[in-house]
């Protein structure tokens, strides 16, 4: 076998073994990659509704740990309720724009699921379910359809756009 033999086989080798191998190996770390963002963005939003429940702890006055709405709340509570309710569903916007998928990966689906368990929680409270009108003004169109469809399924009834 002469060098050029030699040569020509080197480069049918790269070709069959070793460019598969490199493209497999550069479309895993793609996906790792791109599974890394996706949970960074998680921890983020996650991280972001932690901090919005610090300020509900912040506001013990206003019961919105409670399952019943406050009773005879002052204009003052009822302006700081609107508030952390505009937080929270600027929150929940945030979380639809970047996590929700109508078709996801078991993995999405999981993290998903959370925000949508906290979408029905809020929703299930009488004060927030009646605030949605005014709350759902100027968000994203998609976002609000899925949250009036949550809220209905939480509350009944039809949630009118303000």
């Amino acid at each position: 076998m002469n060098a050029r033999d030699a040569w020509e086989l080197a480069s049918f080798v790269v070709t069959v073994v070793a460019l598969p191998f490199a493209i497999i190996f550069f479309a895993l770390e793609q996906r790792k990659e791109r599974d890394n963002e996706e949970e960074e963005a998680y921890q983020l939003l996650s991280d972001a509704y932690n901090d919005f429940l610090k300020v509900v702890l912040a506001n013990p006055d206003l019961h919105l740990r409670t399952n019943e709405p406050l009773q005879s709340p002052t204009s003052e509570q009822n302006e700081r309720m609107l508030v952390i309710f505009d937080m929270l569903m600027s929150l929940f916007e945030r979380a639809y724009l970047v996590a929700y998928k109508p078709r996801m990966t078991e993995t999405e689906s999981r993290r998903w699921n959370s925000w949508d368990d906290y979408m029905r929680e809020w929703c299930h409270r009488e004060d927030f379910h009646n605030a949605l009108p005014l709350l759902l003004r100027g968000e994203d169109p998609e976002f609000q359809t899925y949250l009036r469809r949550i809220a209905d399924e939480e509350r009944g009834g039809v949630i009118a756009l303000a």
